[in-house]
């Protein structure tokens, strides 16, 4: 069973963590000392057997001087070790949290006699380390317990079991071949990199499976999935370790993946490291399963219980969804915003603004339209399909090759996710068709006949009419956010005057609804024009008309009915959106960007970032010095010397050495780069969304693994062996020949929070 922590405010567990746990001290009088640094007035009551039978704490709670490592395997206590680092204040910022691990409040007297006990055992441990100095070629280790023969021989063949699977995920190596069935086992790769291992001369697995039969599987597989699992979740720590030391954190998650015929959401965390490097890491995959309340409490229960992550230091929230779970996680953000308000649900970094308002409008045309543009991003990542294209708008445009030229530069590699994809895809509509038309058709059998179905499921879809307007509906209701998008996507500076130009934005949208009859108008036109091109028939749907006349309604005209049901919802939807992403709260999170030196120089040092910083005063170290701090920071730019160039992002900003003169600057800035509305900062390499995708796309889905994704995603993070030879070892026990038969019982009562 999982080892719990005791501690107060702690919510490790063995399983979840690469810590050694240890056990109260059977001693009386250094048990008691435990219990007493510990606080914990629900254990005094207990005798020193009981403690150490059913009570444990983790490493993080003793002096590193205090723990040895013994081997790669074992890590032991001094035998003078006494547990000193507590948290026993983080609590009083969390009212939601519920205590099971009771904070004893101590007297004057408890204090006196804590001084007392502590400064005689100073003196003691002064005088043990003088004898033991005095000792010649004495070894403190000397004792220590070391690996038997026996357990060498268990371990050494696990080490390289795991140094297999971690070059399987580093490499993308599916564990099933293509061509495997279920009958064939779960490992045909792996296990051909075993016996490659043992034909290399590997003694270990060798002896590991030298009874093993020549056709038979080496693992079985739960014992595959339990290696698996021990060498995600040891990567997992490792990152999960660096966003506990950081505190602050965003969540991302991304577009739906499916496993087995279930669907999953994978999750990211976004966090400034102790670098002072923004850092963007794919954490899990979460089940999708449930309505929206179901999947909030699914998500917090992963970041707190299971990653012993706090929700109270969530910055923000970002949802990259798409089609029908678009209402889902809005909702689920909604949920998680009302418990955390200080989770602020905003744009995701990654995806342009246009797209992301699109994707949330809940009208069927529009999802039409969304799904429609993610097939034809899909069909065109070939090069012959790529290469159709461009003929048939070198085609269409013989008569104009300007235009022509400037829509083949304008469709290229990823044109389906830029700002302008609407202006984009409304524009090559016709070349469009002529491929799709030409795909099908054939002629020279270049194409399979999965890719000529395609084609002519996407030209079908293309050529009603009602996907024509919503098409050019969408196309002029975004214009009037392109710039802004834009510039959320820039630099800081840009992302600042952005904030600042919501209401230039909002003010033209409420201008075109005002005045929806005279837009409508023209944009209706735009939509014929481009259907008689194409000749498409100007039509009502026909599901609509065939509901029309089931409820005896009069006839409607085409065009009052497309701006009943396309026009006037969709600009409905787009403002009710914007107000939502970009309320009253995140704006100010955003204007205070302007403590970036850059950003206040534009500003002439005229800056007020104390007006909205309030809602992030608990986080500041020092919130009583705050608008002093903030003044002398204004003053140390603004009076800089001719030669000194001001930083221009909150990456470059957090890298000056003397940013650490002002705490509560530092802890600010370090916040607000959590924010998943901006963009990662000296990034080097894809994003951890762009290698999911790629990974995912390279590779048939009966072949995905969800263990081997996370690992390979992470192939950048620390893989310890020896850390998951261990961690293995005490998660199964009963593999282990030598291991002990005793069973323990954890009072979960009193263990668990």
């Amino acid at each position: 069973m999982p080892n719990f922590c005791a501690a107060p405010n702690c919510t490790r567990k063995s399983t979840q963590s690469d810590l050694a746990f240890f056990r109260f001290p059977r001693d009386p009088e250094r048990c008691r000392i435990w219990v007493e640094n510990c606080r914990r007035a629900d254990l005094e009551a207990k005798t020193s057997d009981q403690l150490n039978k059913h009570y444990r704490l983790c490493a993080k709670h003793f002096d590193p001087a205090m723990v040895c490592k013994t081997s790669p395997y074992r890590t032991v206590l001094k035998d003078t070790a006494i547990p000193t680092i507590f948290d026993l204040t983080s609590h009083l910022n969390n009212p939601h949290t519920r205590h099971r691990k009771q904070i004893k409040e101590l007297t004057e007297e408890d204090i006196r006699k804590i001084k007392e006990r502590r400064l005689a055992s100073s003196v003691e441990q002064l005088n043990s380390k003088k004898d033991a100095t005095a000792e010649d070629g004495t070894s403190t280790n000397e004792n220590e317990p070391q690996l038997s023969t026996e357990e060498k021989a268990f371990r050494e063949p696990l080490r390289s079991l795991f140094e297999i699977l971690v070059m399987v995920a580093k490499q993308s190596i599916p564990l099933v071949t293509e061509q495997a069935s279920e009958s064939d086992g779960l490992s045909n790769n792996f296990q051909a990199l075993i016996d490659f291992r043992m034909n290399a001369g590997d003694e270990a697995l060798k002896k590991r499976f030298k009874t093993t039969a020549v056709n038979a599987e080496y693992l079985s597989a739960t014992q595959l999935s339990q290696l698996l699992d021990v060498c995600e979740n040891t990567v997992r720590e490792e990152m999960l370790m660096e966003v506990r030391e950081s505190r602050f954190f965003s969540l991302v998650t991304d577009d739906l993946v499916e496993f087995a015929q279930e669907k999953y959401l994978p999750l990211f965390l976004r966090f400034v490291n102790q670098q002072n490097a923004l850092r963007e890491e794919f954490l899990d995959f979460v089940s999708f399963d449930g309505d929206e309340c179901a999947l909030a409490e699914r998500l917090e229960a992963q970041l707190t219980d299971r990653w012993g992550l706090s929700m109270e230091d969530c910055r923000g929230q970002a949802h990259k969804a798409t089609g029908t779970s678009t209402t889902k996680m809005k909702a689920v953000a909604m949920l998680l915003m009302e418990k955390y308000p200080l989770a602020l649900h905003m744009p995701y970094s990654h995806m342009a603004l246009n797209i992301h308002l699109a994707n949330s409008l809940p009208f069927p045309n529009v999802q039409v339209v969304m799904e429609t543009l993610r097939r034809i991003e899909a069909f065109f990542r070939t090069q012959f399909t790529q290469d159709e294209l461009r003929k048939a708008i070198s085609t269409h445009y013989q008569k104009n090759e300007d235009r022509g030229n400037v829509l083949l530069e304008a469709c290229g590699s990823g044109w389906t996710k830029q700002h302008n994809v609407f202006d984009v895809l409304l524009d090559i509509l016709p070349p469009l068709l002529l491929c799709m038309d030409n795909i099908w058709d054939n002629d020279e059998g270049k194409f399979s006949d999965a890719a000529r179905e395609d084609a002519s499921s996407i030209s079908e879809t293309l050529v009603e009419f009602e996907i024509i307007v919503t098409i050019v509906i969408l196309k002029n209701v975004l214009t009037f956010s392109r710039a802004f998008g834009r510039n959320l996507q820039g630099e800081t500076l840009d992302v600042f005057f952005a904030a600042n130009s919501l209401t230039a934005v909002l003010h033209s949208l409420n201008e075109v609804n005002d005045n929806i009859d005279v837009y409508h108008e023209f944009w209706y036109e735009e939509a014929m024009s481009v259907a008689n091109v194409m000749e498409i028939p100007v039509k009502i749907p026909r599901v609509f008309l065939r509901k029309q006349h089931a409820a005896n309604m009069g006839d409607i005209q085409p065009e009052s009915y497309f701006k009943e049901y396309v026009t006037v919802p969709v600009i409905n939807g787009i403002m009710q959106e914007v107000e939502e992403m970009f309320s009253e709260t995140n704006l100010k999170a955003l204007k205070c960007l302007s403590l970036v030196p850059a950003v206040m120089g534009q500003m002439k040092f005229n800056t007020t970032e104390e007006n909205y910083a309030d809602a992030y005063r608990n986080d500041l170290p020092n919130p009583d010095t705050l608008p002093a701090e903030l003044h002398c920071w204004r003053i140390k730019w603004k009076h800089r010397g001719k030669e000194v160039r001001l930083p221009t992002t909150i990456h470059e900003t957090l890298q000056l050495p003397d940013v650490k003169f002002f705490p509560n600057v530092n802890t600010f800035l370090k916040v607000l780069s959590t924010l998943p509305v901006l963009k990662l900062e000296d990034s080097k390499s894809d994003t951890s969304s762009k290698q999911l995708q790629a990974y995912l796309d390279s590779m048939p889905m009966k072949q995905w693994n969800k263990s081997l994704v996370i690992l390979n995603i992470n192939s950048h993070v620390k893989h310890d062996l020896d850390v998951m030879v261990d961690k293995y070892c005490r998660l199964y026990p009963e593999d282990d020949p030598e291991a002990e038969a005793e069973s323990e019982e954890v009072a979960e009562e009193d263990v668990m929070k």
